[in-house]
């Protein structure tokens, strides 16, 4: 039986890779990111595949550009190539994106050249280094109530600053536009009454307001296309309807089109639960979604919970895939979402699960820790999955627990490219088993200690059995079986 679903399997992974999802040639910048030809699960970079792994200060970091060159650097010495970028202004201090007049209200039809030059920075210096950067258009936190809203002088601002509110620029009224001036809630899982957010003709139709959003996109847009390492994606954790995301999945891919160029496209539902209906229409909307992220499932508590929802949503789309993406991964100390130790357990399950993506979330201000960012605990577990990503070849391979015996829940996890190579992760030790019975001849075993970025060379073992592994200590632990040539 286990042959037999072996076989189901590679002929599956074979036929995806030829499968009628192919991307356009036209308008590709030589060498950009795009989705990988052979396996559309994966990206490729400069005509290589490439796993996306990733570790940040600041989710706007284009916001904190001190030490910001160092900070790349560091993280690609790390083996780190890919961060986030919300379009955020909401950390206290950081400039809007349009200029304030003398009289302290803003004029949308002129930008704040500062806000503008740090955001061209972050995706030059990123393109240097070759570090994919995703970029997230609108962040609804900065469109709602805030910290300093509520009088926490020192917290984060919202809509009561965003120059957006009519009561703060100069060029609509809030009567002639529908928008509040003062939003007493918080963002949600369900669509607001918020207008900001029913602009498109689809919903309310506010076309005042929608030409400065537009402007602001187009503006977004008028940088990022002349580089090769950028995705977008439209919204942060929203619960907005549906329509909104499309809109301005629809407006990026036009712009980009008359400009020549190619582009890839995601939204980010609210929900935790990838099997809502909110992220299944994300999830099979092909015209206008090429990636999918995932990272909400990243505040699932459940150890195992946390992968097998990632699963079922890959065997939703085996026939015609597209990358799975988290751009922010929970997990830190104090534990907010969950601990850190779990959080760097995720960043290994989401590769083992087929992910293409992985970057811990930010470390966050002093009242949430909501990841680990880059810290040294992070930077273990970045160097440690660059290695692993080294030695295993994961884009032709596929999730493959059916092939581990003895295995408790949460117990370890494998890889497989059956025949030639299989992995397996254990995030706190254990002994299983892997079937390798349809394989004869003979594998090298090597052991990468995760917290210790280092190989553990082990020995030839015979295929044509089950092969029991144990792991050599406690802790979180890989194993990788290369078959001898």
């Amino acid at each position: 039986m286990t042959k037999r679903i072996s076989l189901f399997m590679l002929i599956t992974v074979l036929v995806m890779a030829v499968f009628s999802c192919d991307q356009p040639e036209e308008g590709r910048l030589v060498g950009a990111i795009r989705i990988y030809d052979e396996n559309p699960f994966y990206w490729e970079y400069k005509g290589q595949p490439v796993l996306l792994i990733g570790g940040s200060k600041e989710d706007n970091l284009f916001n904190h550009p001190e030490e910001l060159a160092e900070h790349l650097d560091f993280l690609r010495a790390c083996g780190g190539n890919y961060v986030r970028n919300t379009m955020s202004s909401r950390n206290p201090g950081n400039p809007w994106a349009f200029k304030m007049l003398e009289n302290g209200l803003y004029d949308l039809d002129r930008w704040n050249d500062e806000y503008w030059q740090r955001f061209e920075n972050l995706v030059s210096m990123c393109a240097e280094r070759d570090i994919v950067i995703q970029v997230e258009i609108w962040d609804p936190w900065d469109y709602y109530r805030s910290e300093a809203a509520l009088g926490h002088g020192s917290g984060n601002v919202g809509w009561e600053s965003n120059p957006f509110n009519p009561a703060l620029n100069v060029n609509y009224t809030p009567e002639e536009t529908g928008l509040a001036t003062e939003i007493e809630t918080w963002p949600a899982g369900s669509p607001s009454e918020h207008l900001f957010f029913h602009t498109p003709p689809t919903l309310s139709d506010i076309p005042v307001v929608r030409k400065y959003q537009e402007n602001f996109v187009d503006k977004i847009l008028s940088i990022t296309l002349q580089y090769p390492n950028v995705l977008y994606c439209m919204n942060n954790e929203t619960g907005e309807h549906p329509e909104w995301g499309v809109y301005w999945a629809n407006f990026i891919r036009q712009r980009a089109v008359d400009r020549g160029r190619e582009v890839f496209l995601a939204d980010m539902r609210y929900s935790t639960n990838l099997q809502t209906e909110d992220h299944r229409r994300l999830l099979h909307d092909r015209e206008n979604f090429d990636f999918f992220e995932v990272s909400q499932n990243n505040n699932n508590v459940d150890d195992q919970l946390h992968y097998d929802r990632l699963l079922e949503i890959r065997k939703e789309i085996l026939n015609c895939p597209k990358p799975l993406n988290n751009i922010k991964i929970y997990g830190g100390e104090p534990a907010w979402t969950t601990s850190a130790e779990e959080g760097t357990r995720r960043f290994w399950r989401n590769v083992f699960a087929g992910s293409a993506s992985v970057r811990f979330h930010r470390e966050g201000p002093s009242r949430h820790y909501f990841g680990i960012g880059l810290s040294e605990l992070a930077q273990v577990h970045i160097r440690s999955m660059r290695m692993f990503a080294d030695e295993f070849f994961v884009f032709d391979s596929y999730p493959s627990n059916h092939l581990l015996g003895n295995r408790e829940p949460n117990e370890a996890y494998c890889l497989a490219r059956p025949g030639n190579q299989y992995a397996v992760y254990f995030p706190d030790g254990g002994q299983v088993s892997v079937d390798l019975t349809g394989h004869d001849g003979q594998f090298t075993l090597k052991w990468l200690n995760v917290m210790a970025n280092e190989w553990v060379e082990g020995t030839f073992e015979e295929g044509g059995n089950n092969l029991n592994l144990q792991v050599p200590g406690r802790g979180q632990w890989a194993a990788v079986l290369n078959a001898e040539e």
